[in-house]
């Protein structure tokens, strides 16, 4: 199966909304290099208008409007970023626009895409559910449905990403891409392929959500069923049919990530290359850091596609990966209901140079004696060896840790 996608249309879309875009930057980051013998460079898609590389494709889409369908105005499905990218685009052209929306949806994506003027209706809880909601008002009002990947403009939008990798880093190895629904990795790879067939591209799937992998087993695209995921960008349960013919053909690899993993990215770009990315922007960095690109002294792109995460996931998501690095320690003891027993915990604790961030003493519990108490802590701690030190140190003083 081959789609009609082609190397033209790619470049006929980059004169198309080059003017309307930011030109993003592609950083190098030292401390993967180092960790795999690489150099590492990520394509800085969270630093785009909207936040997140899908304005590329809905400026081109909306682009190649005839006027009939911009009169009719337009609606899409979205889990957020598409959404925003539809909504500024439209309003951009004086078109109205209405965005179904999965009601999981970041919050602050949701607010994101009002604000650029388009109506807004939460629908279900993951794309697929705004997506069925969606087509049903396009055949009530007779609105343009835009899809947010299964599109040859939308894809030769998004391909755009390649051809601006080609020029920063003409001898790039290895160039890392999120799959969601395909539409990303269809019109990069498109692109890079066209141009440089030695260039290897790898899709980063959450395992959450991996129905690309799926569609690539099975051979055609299917719907699977989905857990939650921090990836809410690429929480798709089908891949895309014209986007699954272009991986087939032009994708060499995919991996998937978990939440954990995922977590840990999210972490680490923060912290160490002070970069925000969202869920689906971070798996391929995720991918790095568990260990599943295996290649040494390439030059690889890592696509940070998206940096539209909810400030209050991500307290949640930042929480989770510090206890997962041994940074963050939750654990409860016994103790003797009597007084000054509590101060012999806490003295050890400070003499270990951990930091309490939360304690809850209590002794209405069924599973308690009459003379006990039960102490819940939350230390901070450096690392996971400070951690066990952390741990041997009360085992040590006769405290059972749960």
């Amino acid at each position: 199966m081959i789609c009609d996608l082609t190397l033209e249309d790619i470049q006929k879309a980059n004169e198309t909304i080059k003017d309307s875009l930011k030109r993003t930057p592609i950083v190098e980051c030292t401390t993967l290099g180092e960790l795999g013998g690489n150099t590492v460079f990520f394509k800085l898609e969270n630093l785009q208008k909207t936040g997140s590389f899908k304005l590329r494709g809905a400026l081109n889409k909306i682009a190649n409007l005839s006027p009939e369908e911009r009169a009719a105005g337009v609606i899409a499905s979205s889990a957020g970023n598409h959404a925003q990218g539809v909504a500024l685009g439209a309003a951009a052209q004086g078109i109205k626009a209405t965005i179904v929306m999965p009601s999981t949806a970041p919050l602050s994506k949701i607010a994101a895409t009002k604000s650029y003027g388009a109506e807004v209706i939460l629908e279900g809880e993951v794309y697929d559910d705004a997506y069925r909601k969606a087509l049903e008002i396009q055949k009530e009002t007779g609105a343009t449905f835009l899809h947010p990947f299964d599109d040859k403009f939308v894809m030769a939008g998004q391909g755009t990403i390649g051809l601006e990798i080609l020029e920063d880093i003409p001898d790039v190895d290895i160039v890392l891409v999120p799959i969601g629904g395909g539409g990303i990795i269809g019109g990069i790879s498109k692109a890079i392929k066209s141009l440089k067939p030695e260039v290897r591209i790898i899709g980063i799937e959450a395992a959450h959500a991996a129905s690309m992998t799926e569609a690539i087993a099975l051979k055609g695209v299917c719907e699977i069923s989905t857990k939650p995921t921090i990836a809410d960008g690429i929480a798709v349960r089908k891949a895309g049919c014209e986007t699954f013919k272009v991986v087939q053909e032009c994708v060499d690899e995919i991996v998937t990530v978990t939440e954990d993993e995922i977590a840990k990215a999210i972490l680490f770009l923060i912290e160490k290359s002070k970069v925000v990315a969202e869920g689906a922007g971070a798996t391929p960095v995720a991918a790095i850091l568990a260990g599943k690109i295996n290649y040494k002294n390439k030059k690889i792109c890592a696509i940070i596609s998206g940096g539209n995460i909810d400030i209050n996931l991500m307290e949640r998501v930042l929480n989770k990966a510090l206890l997962l690095d041994g940074r963050r320690y939750a654990f409860s003891l016994e103790l003797s209901d009597k007084v000054g027993e509590m101060i012999k915990v806490v003295a050890a604790i400070c003499e270990m140079n951990a930091n309490i961030l939360s304690l809850n003493q209590t002794m209405y519990s069924t599973k308690l004696g009459i003379t006990s108490q039960e102490a819940s802590f939350v230390l901070e701690c450096f690392d996971k060896e400070h951690q066990e030190k952390v741990k041997e140190k009360l085992t040590s003083m006769g405290y059972k840790l749960y």
